[in-house]
């Protein structure tokens, strides 16, 4: 179904409007994964029905996801600190390995992250969803996990270069396009799983 350009722009909009909610909610950082499940429910959703869910849905999505949503956000934040370390630490010739290591380091970051973002449309897809268990679903699905990777990747480059009031339609987009290519990526057999 070809769309109009009207909505187009609409559902456009309509993202950015989730990255601004996504973000605020996630400020605390204590409520940053329960602000990135209900964020992907809520593109899961819209990609499922061709329209948004309820604020009532989303907020018990929200409510639902924030005590494990908050162990997966200090075991990320934590992985992202060491990660830093790690090639400050490189970089700064603390630790032998120069630019090979660093590019290793950054790339193993990158399918790390690809690997999250995963896991993030897996929670999305099924709210009742453990964040254990979406982890569990993601074996055989490494082109998707690089796929999506590449999209954390190039947000976060985008997130670099404009204007920081911009970064948080930069969540909203990057939360899509993860929903889209990890239905292109997946298995096809395993397309309800993720």
């Amino acid at each position: 179904m070809r769309r109009d350009w009207r909505e187009t722009v609409r559902i456009a909009t309509d993202l950015a409007l989730l990255g601004f909610l996504v973000t605020l909610a996630a400020l605390p950082l204590v409520t940053a994964g329960a602000a990135l499940a209900a964020g992907s429910a809520a593109v899961h959703h819209h990609l499922e029905h061709d329209r948004w869910p309820t604020v009532r849905a989303s907020w018990a999505t929200f409510r639902r996801a924030l005590a494990p949503g908050l162990v997966a956000g200090l075991a990320t934040a934590t992985a992202a600190l060491l990660v830093v370390i790690d090639v400050l630490a490189v970089r700064n010739g603390t630790v032998p390995g120069g630019a090979p290591l660093v590019a290793l380091t950054v790339a193993l970051a990158a399918a790390g992250a690809g690997y999250g973002a995963l896991v993030i449309v897996a929670v999305g897809a099924d709210p009742e969803h453990s964040w254990r268990a979406a982890l569990a679903t993601l074996p055989g699905h490494g082109r998707a996990a690089a796929a999506a990777g590449g999209v954390v990747v190039l947000a976060a480059v985008l997130a670099v270069l404009v204007h920081p009031a911009l970064v948080p339609v930069l969540t909203g987009y990057a939360l899509f396009a993860v929903h889209v290519v990890t239905r292109r990526m997946s298995p096809a057999e395993s397309l309800n799983a993720v």
